[in-house]
């Protein structure tokens, strides 16, 4: 990283079993598209020594969840659904767990401060689904002020209409949305 640069963490958003294993709650066949530009993302960060955040939503067993009012019951901790997704588990020292309860890994959690108090001024925020949980994260990066960047071939929706909305305003008002490579070279 040059002088010029700044510091950067990955956010990993719900790479777990709900989006990419058939039969689960949230499951569609276009996620799978989004693996191999996350794995190269992960694979960067790692040996970059980059902060990487596994934002994951997870809602408490036995209780209500407002949540639930808009959709079916999802991600209750200890359901194989809300586990990480094969290869994507957290490891290493400079790698979080964010358990959000909500679309954005920075709302009612501590990710802002944790991300402020390590010195990150820009975030890679990649994962699904773009129109909902990647925007959402996007606008709170943004307005907790952080650099963000959207790389487009590592997030997508199974609405693709919304995605494509979702990462025109996300490049209009609150970041960038860069190719992979370029993401990449942002880890490095």
């Amino acid at each position: 990283m040059t002088g010029s640069e700044p510091a950067t963490a990955l956010v990993l958003v719900d790479v777990t079993n709900s989006f990419f294993l058939e039969g689960m709650p949230n499951f569609y066949p276009a996620a799978a598209e989004t693996l191999g530009p996350l794995r190269a993302l992960l694979a960067k960060a790692r040996a970059a020594g980059r902060i990487v955040v596994h934002a994951v939503e997870q809602h408490y067993p036995g209780f209500d969840d407002y949540e639930w009012r808009k959709l079916p019951r999802h991600h209750v901790i200890g359901d194989r659904d809300a586990d990480f997704f094969a290869g994507f588990e957290p490891r290493g020292e400079v790698e979080i767990i964010c358990r959000k309860r909500r679309f954005s890994a920075f709302f009612a959690t501590d990710l802002a401060l944790f991300l402020h108090e390590q010195a990150i001024e820009r975030v890679i925020v990649a994962g699904v689904k773009t129109n909902v949980c990647i925007r959402a994260t996007a606008q709170d990066a943004f307005a907790n002020g952080f650099d963000v960047v959207v790389p487009r071939e590592a997030t997508n929706s199974n609405r693709p209409h919304l995605a494509a909305a979702s990462l025109e305003d996300i490049d209009r008002y609150i970041g960038r949305v860069v190719p992979i490579e370029r993401a990449l070279e942002m880890l490095t």
